[in-house]
């Protein structure tokens, strides 16, 4: 398995949370649920310091290589501020009283 960080710095861009939150709502959740391979993204937020990012857990290198639905950098403008791939060494499932993961977040609050 493999993950992916992405990280923007929004102060360079016309983007802002709210906007990308929209992006969210309007496209980018159902698009990517879609993805072969995908096992989990997370949208991450930073408000106090206008950060947007992204964290990617991929079934393997070959699920997470392009093409992939249309992403925030095409918003924002320009790629990643910062982005880090690693291999993921082991994974652990806590216990919890969330149902499915997948349609929770702030942006897809009512």
């Amino acid at each position: 398995m493999r993950a992916m960080v992405a990280w923007w710095d929004l102060q360079e861009s016309d983007q802002t949370i709210e906007s990308l939150r929209d992006f969210l709502r309007d496209e980018a959740v159902e698009a990517w649920n879609r993805v072969p391979g995908l096992i989990h993204k997370y949208w991450v937020a930073d408000q106090e310091n206008d950060r947007w990012g992204a964290v990617f857990i991929w079934e393997s290198a070959e699920a997470a290589a392009p093409p992939h639905p249309r992403s925030a950098a095409e918003l924002i403008g320009y790629p990643p501020t910062h982005r880090w791939v690693f291999d993921i060494e082991a994974v652990a499932e806590g216990v919890h009283a969330l149902p499915r993961l997948a349609g929770l977040g702030l942006a897809l609050q009512a």
